[in-house]
């Protein structure tokens, strides 16, 4: 049986993710921005919590995890070990190459560092399933706080690579404000100004443009585009290695 995902709204713009075995009945939070919404989602689907995995230690991502043990006790926490000094009391600390398991379920962790140094993301190889925390949105990509830009464009090249089916959940709902941005350094670019149209009707409906797909991104997603001749051309940077091109895109959106 496939596994389940429910999405659903935390605090201003995130948003958390329950991750549900049919064949076990395991459940996994990716990660916990705040309690209400995700104890709220379990009674909803009638999903028994087993696990959270955490991507990276912003408080929007773990502030809700000491409440939520707090009311469901013997739930496991996995964390990034990069981060243990800053998400402290988790079960199990993992790093790039170890597996994870939620039932029978099982998530490869890659380590992603940019948005913060020790930033993972959870890959289900075989259910095509990423959860990407901050470190791609759809149509964007998370700011390099804790690592200079080029080290977040490594990270999100591994992203890149994974098959174009996987569909991808992120930690946000930026998608439309990101699309706006894109516009003006993929200003040609046909599946970018299609995709800006349905994702308008989405946000009309009060509907989440999440999940998105690997290969969507790369077809829209300009900080998955900085090898592209177009937002080359856009910046003025046509033979630039992709990751200046990259870090001077980070830049043009951190300024707007």
């Amino acid at each position: 049986m496939p596994a389940q995902i429910h999405q659903f709204p935390c605090l201003q713009d995130n948003y958390g993710a329950l991750l549900h075995d049919p064949a076990t009945g395991a459940t996994a939070a990716i990660d916990v921005p705040e309690a209400g919404p995700a104890l709220a989602a379990l009674a909803q689907t009638g999903w028994r919590l087993t696990d959270i995995l955490v991507t990276h230690h912003h408080k929007d991502h773990i502030g809700g995890i000491a409440q939520v043990r707090a009311a469901l006790p013997g739930v496991r926490v996995v964390a990034p070990l990069a981060d243990k000094a800053r998400i402290e009391g988790a079960d199990l600390y993992v790093r790039e190459g170890e597996r994870v398991h939620v039932g029978s379920i099982a998530l490869d962790v890659i380590k992603t560092p940019g948005h913060t140094s020790g930033h993972v993301v959870y890959h289900a190889p075989d259910e095509a399933l990423l959860f990407a925390g901050d470190t791609l949105f759809a149509m964007g990509c998370g700011r390099a706080f804790e690592a200079p830009a080029q080290v977040l464009w490594a990270s999100l090249r591994k992203l890149a690579a994974l098959p174009a089916h996987t569909r991808v959940w992120c930690g946000h709902e930026y998608t439309q404000a990101n699309g706006r941005f894109a516009l003006t350094v993929d200003p040609l670019n046909a599946a970018l100004k299609t995709r800006m149209a349905d994702v308008a009707q989405m946000r009309a409906r009060g509907e989440p443009t999440l999940p998105t797909t690997i290969g969507l991104e790369l077809a829209t997603n300009p900080f998955l585009r900085a090898d592209d001749a177009g937002v080359r051309a856009a910046l003025g940077m046509p033979h630039a290695s992709a990751a200046d091109v990259f870090a001077e895109l980070r830049e043009r959106k951190n300024r707007g």
